[in-house]
């Protein structure tokens, strides 16, 4: 006797049910500390010393070269000298990784932020946070509340300024793709167009030779070159951040990455014990609170 066409459509079934939950069960399932999925507790899979880094063992950072003052020390990031090779080491350490299993790498800093798969684990070079670059990489929780400055000669035309209004009839010159550049455009609004620079080594020498009349960095930078580098140079002032938010370098990470929240959760844990602090007080508490333009 054959079965009702009810009862054979019911068994093929589950049959294929059964079969399907085999081959599921089966199936190779993806490694979750590769592919940057959780942990049994939540939260990512960041087991000290054996992340899903480039090199096996070994984590990645890269920077500009040369690498300046204040930020790096003698131009050698690997020496653990200066703000950001201090802050680099910190966070190795947070992920397991000693000072021997660190390798330097050199990345311009506009490549830093491009599109495109990165060379590194994680680049530290003065990066902003923003919403455009974030289309483009990932970027770690902020290490470092910064504002930008303007620096002129002292005898010269932008020396006297007060306020933002007095800097757009001048000449200003800053680092191409930097958020120094970006306080020159959206915020100074010149009425002449800015010089832009590769380096900062080439836009200190601009307003050394008197091409520009001033140029815009970050605080401690400009503290730096005009204290040991442009001596006959003054930081006329400093920009208020715009927005709610303060403008913060954040560490740099391949788009995706599935390191970022492990170094977010480093960094985080530098800030909330007080590591973040001391190393800034070391590197950078020589930089002045220069008065504000407005």
């Amino acid at each position: 006797m054959h079965p009702a066409p009810g009862a054979l459509r019911r068994a093929v079934a589950a049959v294929t049910i059964g079969l399907l939950a085999t081959a599921v069960g089966c199936a190779p399932q993806p490694d979750e500390k590769a592919s940057g999925g959780s942990s049994s507790s939540g939260g990512p899979a960041c087991a000290k010393g054996e992340l899903a880094t480039r090199t096996s063992g070994r984590l990645t950072i890269a920077t500009d070269e040369p690498a300046y003052e204040p930020w790096f020390k003698d131009d050698k990031p690997a020496n653990g000298e200066g703000f950001e090779s201090a802050v680099a080491y910190a966070v190795a350490r947070r992920l397991g990784y000693d000072k021997g299993s660190v390798v330097w790498q050199s990345v311009p800093f506009n490549k830093a932020f491009a599109p495109g798969v990165k060379t590194f684990d994680f680049d530290i070079n003065q990066v902003s946070i923003s919403a455009e670059r974030e289309k483009a990489v990932d970027f770690s929780s902020g290490y470092y509340d910064v504002r930008q400055a303007v620096i002129a000669l002292k005898d010269g035309k932008a020396a006297k300024a007060a306020g933002i209004a007095d800097l757009k009839g001048l000449k200003l010159g800053a680092q191409v793709g930097t958020t120094s550049l970006d306080y020159i455009t959206n915020v100074v609004k010149p009425s002449r167009q800015p010089a832009v620079y590769a380096k900062n080594d080439q836009a200190k020498s601009a307003l050394r030779n008197g091409q520009v009349d001033a140029i815009v960095v970050d605080l401690p930078t400009a503290f730096y070159i005009t204290s040991a580098e442009v001596t006959n140079a003054k930081i006329v002032g400093q920009f208020e951040n715009q927005g709610d938010a303060p403008e913060q370098f954040g560490l740099v990470l391949d788009k995706g990455s599935a390191l970022t929240p492990c170094v977010t959760n480093a960094v985080n844990a530098l800030r909330k014990d007080g590591t973040l602090a001391k190393i800034e007080q070391r590197w950078l508490s020589d930089a002045v609170d220069a008065p504000v333009l407005k």
